[in-house]
């Protein structure tokens, strides 16, 4: 199997330092948060980012300060902006940060029950999302909660407003959207184009196992404290990297080879370093 990519989702938009009291906020938290993550195998930065007063926000002067961080303490890692954003937030305000032509983008073509709120993507946002993403010559993530986003996700490459080889993050666990069992990942895989990469985000508990089944799948594997703050039970994880370093600890028990950023960009058709534009 090809080497495995490691996502690190850093920050989101939903947790607090009440809730993981390691949990960076600033520019320079995460910046560091992300070099620590990648020291332990995490090729991918999936990346939010809060204010001054620690609330999710997708201005671009905070992604364009955190961004700079970032390319100064750990330049080869992939950075993967988030436009999602937080629940409620406008289209607009969701792409700012697809303007700094970071190397990926998430792009979510559906909408979906998000615990006891409504993550809302009209159709003709996903179209903007969509081509403003291509404008800016970013490789989109598609973010898929439940099976119709496959199907969406499918329709945008008909219209030409997203091109393959496509990559796909198979969010699975968020109270609302498929539920993150290893029976329901099959479904999912079965469902993806061929040629196609896919990387699986399982909420909660559901983490560690769809990682397993993903290293062994073939797939990828995205963790972090967006989507998981605890390390086992009752027991908070000490920083996103412990949770990257026991993917990779467990990549190589299966003898699964871990991706260095510069195998990330080979397998995810990314421009390498020097290459002209």
């Amino acid at each position: 199997m090809e080497p495995l990519i490691i996502t690190a989702a850093l920050v989101g938009a939903e947790v607090t330092r009440a809730e993981q009291p390691a949990l960076p906020l600033s520019p320079a938290e995460i910046a560091e948060a992300a070099a620590e993550a990648g020291q332990a195998g995490a090729s991918i930065i999936h990346l939010h980012v809060r204010d001054a007063a620690g609330r999710s926000t997708q201005s671009r002067d905070v992604y364009a300060a955190t961004l700079a961080l970032l390319r100064q303490l750990c330049p080869e890692l992939i950075i993967q902006v988030s436009t999602g954003g937080a629940v409620g937030m406008a289209a607009a305000e969701r792409l700012q940060p697809v303007t700094l032509a970071p190397e990926m983008a998430t792009l979510t073509p559906g909408s979906v029950n998000f615990g006891a709120d409504v993550f809302v993507n009209h159709p003709r946002d996903i179209e903007l999302f969509a081509r403003t993403i291509a404008e800016h010559g970013v490789k989109p993530e598609l973010e898929i909660f439940d099976t119709g986003m496959i199907a969406n996700a499918l329709r945008l490459v008909k219209r030409g407003l997203v091109t393959p080889p496509l990559h796909f993050d198979l969010v699975m666990g968020v109270p609302g959207g498929i539920p993150g069992t290893v029976a329901n990942l099959l479904h999912l895989v079965s469902l993806l184009p061929p040629g196609s990469t896919w990387s699986v985000a399982g909420i909660g508990a559901a983490e560690l196992p769809l990682a397993a089944a993903a290293i062994i799948l073939g797939g990828h594997v995205r963790v972090g404290f967006e989507d998981n703050i605890y390390y086992r039970k009752g027991e908070l994880a000490s920083s996103n990297a412990q949770l990257v370093a026991r993917v990779a600890r467990l990549a190589r028990e299966l003898e699964r080879p871990v991706a260095t950023p510069r195998q990330a960009r080979e397998i995810l058709t990314l421009k390498l370093p020097g290459e002209a534009t």
